[in-house]
């Protein structure tokens, strides 16, 4: 990193979010949200990139995560209870308004809040991130696509899935993509150290138990309901999201566009992320 990061604690919906921020605050804001089982880190690519390029950054750990609060108790990690984290945090930091980009779970809320809040929202842009409906229909899933998602079952059982993660290290394991050298041993260094936060494990979880037991069976919007300019950046790699869920997504967007990157695995800003930040800077200038 070449620019300088602040880190800051802000208080919004009942709760406080460690938030790192990066460049001049006079610039146009760009908020970044991160996703299963990383932290704000997993945008440290982007982050110095957009900051050099004129855009004031913020990053939150989400609710949870690293060194943001974790509240107890599955009812904590209602997607909109996640998506009201974020708009506050939104105003929080003086902002009516702001570009917004989402990877994996950090997309799904970014869909809810377009969904249901897009006064916050000048423009979205999603990585490998279903629409949080999409997720959890199982009527609209091909058998293809729940044999990638069995994990999303096994976080279901009470205590098993925390001790196996915890036994196995399987945090790290899970983030082995297309490209497993995009992940640097100076960077899991850092995931690690999140991941050592007390309570890490139940909460991260716990949104996993909360969009199957407050989302199941998903209803969707009605079509084109999303009118705010969306991008959507798609790895074909990616081990646990199809791309017919990118797809689907649209239909919810007057207008949307895909860009599929071949040579990524879901671990997109890892992966590739001259072609993310070249998608961000082209889509928000």
């Amino acid at each position: 990193m070449t620019v300088e990061l602040i880190h800051q604690y802000i208080e919004t919906n009942g709760i406080t979010l460690h938030v790192v921020t990066a460049g001049n605050p006079s610039d146009e804001p760009v908020m970044l949200l991160h996703g299963f089982p990383e932290c704000w880190y997993c945008w440290h690519h982007q982050i110095d990139y957009l900051a050099q390029n004129g855009y004031y950054v913020i990053v939150p750990d989400q609710r949870g995560y690293n060194l943001s609060d974790k509240p107890i108790g599955v009812k904590n990690y209602h997607i909109d209870l996640l998506a009201k984290d974020i708009t506050g945090l939104i105003e929080a930091m003086g902002f009516d308004s702001m570009y917004v980009a989402g990877h994996d779970w950090g997309g799904v809320v970014a869909w809810w809040i377009a969904t249901h809040y897009p006064q916050y929202y000048k423009k979205l842009m999603i990585l490998n991130a279903p629409h949080p409906n999409n997720l959890t229909d199982l009527r609209e899933f091909s058998l293809s696509q729940i044999m990638k998602s069995w994990y999303i079952f096994f976080f279901q059982i009470p205590r098993l899935p925390e001790w196996s993660i915890r036994r196995n290290n399987s945090f790290r394991e899970f983030m082995v993509g297309n490209r497993p050298d995009a992940i640097t041993e100076a960077d899991y260094k850092i995931f690690e150290e999140a991941w050592s936060q007390d309570g890490i494990y139940t909460s991260t979880i716990n949104w996993y138990r909360a969009a199957l037991r407050y989302l199941f069976p998903g209803k969707l919007p009605p079509d084109e309901s999303i009118t705010m300019p969306v991008r959507i950046i798609w790895g074909e790699q990616d081990a646990f999201l199809g791309k017919p869920l990118a797809e689907r997504a649209t239909r919810l967007c007057k207008t949307a566009d895909i860009y599929y990157v071949p040579e990524a695995s879901h671990w997109i800003t890892h992966d590739t992320p001259d072609i993310v930040n070249q998608h961000l800077s082209e889509f928000f200038k």
